[in-house]
C-alpha cells in the first residue's frame, strides 16, 4: 500500500538514516530499502542519495517529503472519521512519560484504558523530561507526559495536573526533629539529585540557586528509586514528588520536612507537536487522562 511506502519514506527522511528508521518502524533494513525502491520505481525518480554516514534527499525527494506529510495527515484524518462512524477505537499509541509520571501514575491509567479499548495497541517509553521532549519533537512519540517547565519551540504544552513536591530525609536526620524548618537551616547539608535533563533535577536546582544554599556535597542518581534509597540510607536531603515517596512516608523509611512559608508545586503537562493530527485513540486517551486527573483532584491528590 502506498501509505506504508510514504510512512517509511518520511521516517527515513527525518532520521537521515536507514538503520534508525528501520528500528523505529520495527522493520528490517532491507525491508526499508524495498519500500524506498518501490516508491522510486512508481514515481520514476531517484528520491535519496545514500552514503555510509547519512541519507540526503534529492530535489524530487524534497518535493515528495512535503506532499507525503500532507497525504499521511489526511489519511489519518480519514481513518479517524471512519472509526467515528464505526464507534470502534483502534490503532496504536506510542506514549512517552517522564519517570515520575511513567512509574507512579501511568501504569494504572494504562490498565483502565486497555480495559476500555482493548483493540488499541499501546507502547510506552519512559525517560527524563528532556529525553521525552526531544522524542516528541522528532515525532518519535505521539504524545508526551512530562513534569516541570517546558519551553521547546514547535510544541503544544498543556498542563493537566498539579504535582506536590516534598523535602525528604532519613528519619534520623537532624532536620526531622524540627516541626518546621527555616530555609536558612538547609545550608551545609549533602543533597541527592536526579540527573541533568530531569524535571525533578531542574526544580531542585532552581530551589538551591534561588536560596543560595551552600551545599556540603551532592550525589547524582538517574532514577527516583535511586534517590529514595540514597536518602533512606542517610546520604542527604532530596526534593521528590509526593507520588514518588508516598509508600516510604507511610512506612516511615523517609520523613517529610515542612519548610516555613514554602510549598513546592509544579505542573504535569501533555506535549505534542504543533502540527499534530491526533487519532481517535489518542483523543480518547487524553480524555481519560483528564478524567483521571479530575478524580485525583477531588481526592486532594492532584
Amino acid at each position: 500500500m502506498i501509505v506504508e511506502n510514504l510512512k517509511v519514506f518520511v521516517t527515513v527522511s527525518e532520521q537521515k538514516n536507514f538503520s534508525r528508521a528501520a528500528e523505529l518502524l520495527n522493520l528490517s533494513q532491507p525491508g526499508v530499502s524495498l519500500h524506498i525502491r518501490n516508491l522510486e520505481n512508481e514515481l520514476g525518480a531517484k528520491l535519496m542519495h545514500r552514503s555510509p554516514k547519512q541519507v540526503k534527499l534529492t530535489e524530487a525527494g524534497h518535493i515528495l517529503y512535503q506532499k507525503a506529510k500532507k497525504i499521511l495527515a489526511l489519511y489519518d484524518e480519514a481513518r479517524r472519521d471512519i472509526q467515528l462512524l464505526q464507534d470502534t477505537v483502534t490503532g496504536s499509541i506510542h506514549v512517552g512519560a517522564s519517570f515520575t509520571i511513567g512509574e507512579y501514575l501511568l501504569p494504572r491509567l494504562l490498565a483502565e484504558f486497555v480495559a476500555q479499548y482493548p483493540q488499541v495497541e499501546l507502547q510506552v517509553t519512559i525517560g527524563n523530561t528532556w529525553e521525552i521532549v526531544q522524542k516528541v519533537r522528532k515525532q518519535e512519540l505521539h504524545l508526551g507526559l512530562v513534569e516541570g517547565t517546558v519551553t521547546e519551540p514547535g510544541l503544544t504544552i498543556t498542563p493537566y495536573m498539579k504535582d506536590e513536591l516534598l523535602l525528604v530525609a532519613a528519619p534520623d536526620h537532624p532536620l526531622c526533629e524540627m516541626r518546621q524548618a527555616d530555609v536558612s537551616k538547609l545550608h551545609h547539608w549533602s543533597w541527592i539529585l536526579r540527573e541533568s535533563g530531569s524535571g525533578t533535577r531542574a526544580f531542585s536546582d532552581r530551589f538551591l540557586q534561588e536560596h543560595k544554599l551552600e551545599i556540603k556535597r551532592t550525589y547524582v542518581f538517574n532514577s527516583s528509586q535511586g534517590v529514595k534509597e540514597a536518602v533512606a540510607a542517610g546520604l542527604g536531603l532530596a526534593i521528590l514528588s509526593r507520588w514518588v515517596v508516598r509508600k516510604e512516608l507511610e512506612s516511615g523509611s523517609l520523613q517529610s520536612i515542612p519548610l516555613k512559608g514554602i510549598k513546592f508545586t509544579r505542573d504535569f503537562s501533555t506535549i505534542q507537536t504543533v502540527d499534530h493530527s491526533p487519532s481517535m485513540a489518542i483523543e480518547r486517551f487524553l480524555q481519560q487522562l483528564m478524567e483521571d486527573a479530575r478524580r485525583l483532584r477531588t481526592r486532594g491528590l492532584g
